[in-house]
């Protein structure tokens, strides 16, 4: 339950003490003092947010006071209560004791409630404009200290295993190793791949093996905008170079000096854009939209694309001279369907990932998801991987291994040994009409006994079969072996 506020109420006058008590004690906690004394005493022991304080007291008054609240207890929000009304005795009062309200008798209940309350409500603001005046003292060293700790974190983990998760016999230990002979080195790449393989880890492991791995690394989706404000977001521009541009801006090149830029689509840029860039890359020097002068800058630029860019060049979409500055030395990025090695184990830390992401936690995949992962040939590469793998995690049971029936479709069909092909181009398939009709027949079977975790029951009734017909196929198309399989995997998971 929440604390009332403490608003101290010095009276000598004891049946005016018991008159605010009764209106305020419902919003507030109240103490009182009836003389100054008494009140200094409570101000010692107890956390008070504000004084309300008559200002017609023996001996004291509650203007000499409060004068003295204000030296020892600056922080405490002072008013006075007084049913005189001479200005020049509200003025000095203001003044000399810092005074926030000079409340006047008779006064209004509901009147008085509000004006404490905004009293609190200033004791709190000035509590967390001091909170913030000390942050800030700090703010600078540590926000250097913690900056300086997570880039040597990025350093050690892309310097320990590049940052890319990989099988130990993976066809990635050719990219990898290639990347740490290229990294320390300060020329253009080009990493090329479809999308979703990876590049911009790629790219982070090249800046984080460099020598600029200190300094700032920053990424840029050109295919994420137009020509004109990709040219601002990276060079920035000058107030009122055009409509909407109300302030100076830096461009990403100047914010990353000495450092990295990460150009991702870099195939989808203008033949405009393309002039301005090949600058920057020749000359080391930006022109922000709407100035004359240029800015040198340090940079290091890696670009990465998913399409041909020499097929690009040849036609004419894509400058000659740019693809050559781009390209000092370029990386190809295998798709996950020629490393499928690596399925199960990237799989495993996307679902790790996801966990702490979403806050849900899994006993892991079971070894008939991760034949099937395997299986399944990736066309949107690592990106998909991951969002099959979010989505089986939202569908499964709390603290329950994630099984093959937790997956889509349209990996359940893809069936071991595959080379890619997907089940709906059944002109793929080789063989007669019928060897062609059949596996695709052993497919779907293949695949609704997993949904339904291999109760042919439901698979049968499902497929509109009895279950002697679905036993039949089971054992024509070698399906049953499968079964047994998967059932002695489930048992050495179980204990």
């Amino acid at each position: 339950m929440t604390s009332l506020p403490t608003v101290l109420i010095v009276d000598d006058e004891p049946r005016s003490i018991e008159s605010l008590e009764r209106i305020l004690e419902d919003c507030f906690d109240i103490k009182s003092a009836t003389s100054v004394e008494k009140a200094e005493e409570i101000l010692e022991r107890e956390w008070v947010q504000v004084i309300l304080c008559d200002q017609r007291m023996p001996q004291v008054s509650g203007v000499e006071f409060l004068k003295s609240v204000r030296e020892r207890w600056p922080e405490v929000v002072r008013m006075i209560i007084s049913g005189y009304t001479d200005a020049e005795d509200i003025i000095r009062s203001i003044n000399e004791a810092g005074i926030y309200q000079y409340v006047m008798k008779p006064w209004q209940p509901e009147s008085l409630i509000l004006t404490l309350k905004n009293a609190v409500h200033l004791f709190d603001l000035q509590r967390q404009n001091e909170l913030l005046a000390v942050e800030l003292k700090m703010s600078s060293e540590r926000a250097e200290s913690v900056i300086e700790t997570r880039r040597r974190e990025l350093k050690q983990h892309y310097q320990r295993d590049d940052g890319i998760v990989r099988d130990s016999d993976s066809p990635m230990n050719e990219v990898c190793d290639r990347i740490s002979r290229i990294a320390p080195y300060d020329v253009s790449v080009l990493i090329t791949g479809e999308s979703g393989t990876g590049k911009e880890l790629v790219a982070r492991a090249l800046h984080y093996n460099s020598l600029r791995w200190d300094k700032p690394f920053v990424v840029e989706n050109c295919a994420a905008m137009p020509s004109e404000l990709l040219e601002s977001e990276l060079f920035g521009h000058k107030r009122g170079a055009f409509t909407g541009a109300v302030e100076d801006h830096i461009g990403l090149f100047e914010r990353a000096d000495g450092g990295t830029v990460f150009l991702d689509e870099i195939g989808e840029v203008s033949p405009a854009f393309q002039v301005k860039l090949l600058r920057v890359l020749q000359e080391g020097e930006i022109r922000p939209v709407g100035r004359r002068q240029t800015r040198k800058v340090d940079i290091r630029v890696l670009a990465a694309t998913n399409k041909d860019l020499e097929s690009e060049v040849r036609a004419g979409r894509f400058r000659e001279d740019l693809y050559y500055r781009l390209s000092t030395v370029s990386i190809h990025i295998p798709p996950l369907r020629d490393r499928r090695i690596d399925v199960p184990i990237i799989s495993r830390m996307l679902l790790e990932k996801a966990q702490k992401q979403l806050g849900k936690r899994v006993r892991g995949l079971s070894d008939e998801a991760i034949t099937c992962l395997t299986a399944y040939h990736w066309p949107g590469n690592v990106r998909e991987l991951q969002n099959e793998l979010q989505q089986a995690l939202v569908m499964a049971p709390e603290d329950r291994e994630i099984g093959a029936d937790l997956l889509s479709p349209r990996i359940l069909r893809a069936a071991p040994g595959d080379e890619g092909e997907e089940i709906d181009f059944i002109g793929a398939l080789d063989g007669t009409l019928r060897e062609r009709v059949e596996s695709v027949e052993a497919r779907i079977i293949r695949e609704t006994l997993i949904r339904n975790r291999w109760n042919k029951s439901r698979a049968a009734k499902e497929l509109g079969l009895s279950r002697v017909g679905l036993r039949s196929k089971l054992e024509r198309y070698g399906l049953e072996k499968v079964e047994a399989l998967d059932a002695e995997a489930r048992r050495k998971i179980a204990s």
